[in-house]
């Protein structure tokens, strides 16, 4: 049962881990432009990328780093900012929800949700790291045995 006053779903989550379920399939669909997950999720998912998509589209810093702080992910959010949010023609309703088929498991009623425009950018490609490589071998020092150290405390 819900508490009074709650608003949204809960999907059986904590309130961080919630968060970062909508977080993360936000960033799916703006990389992925269209993607498949249950109609609750998809339904719960539309009230916050929405706003995001607004906030994007105003342009300046302030909102900039709010979309930033929203998605969690730099890459994702330049991409959505700089690419997607300029081809937007549209005051709202950017996305689409279109119910698919029932998931063999549990029955769950998938959803595909997707931009209602098509638009024109390139993917994000995860970044390589450069991977370190040492020239100089590695001199490995042998820890003192334990009769070296009770020598050293005689001695002393």
């Amino acid at each position: 049962m819900h508490r009074p006053g709650y608003k949204g779903r809960k999907f059986g989550r904590e309130n961080d881990q919630r968060q970062a379920l909508i977080r993360g399939l936000i960033c799916a669909l703006i990389q992925h432009q269209e993607i498949e997950t249950t109609l609750e999720k998809a339904k719960e998912m539309r009230r916050f990328a929405e706003k995001i998509i607004t906030r994007a589209r105003k342009g300046g810093l302030f909102s900039r780093r709010l979309v930033i702080a929203r998605l969690g992910n730099l890459e994702v959010a330049e991409l959505l900012i700089d690419q997607i949010a300029p081809q937007i023609k549209r005051d709202s309703g950017y996305l689409r929800i279109t119910r698919t088929k029932l998931r063999r498991g549990d029955s769950a009623q998938m959803a595909r949700i997707g931009f209602v425009d098509e638009f024109k950018f390139e993917a994000v490609k995860p970044v390589e790291k450069p991977v370190k490589v040492d020239k100089q071998p590695v001199s490995v020092k042998k820890a003192p045995v334990e009769a070296e150290i009770v020598a050293k405390k005689e001695t002393k």
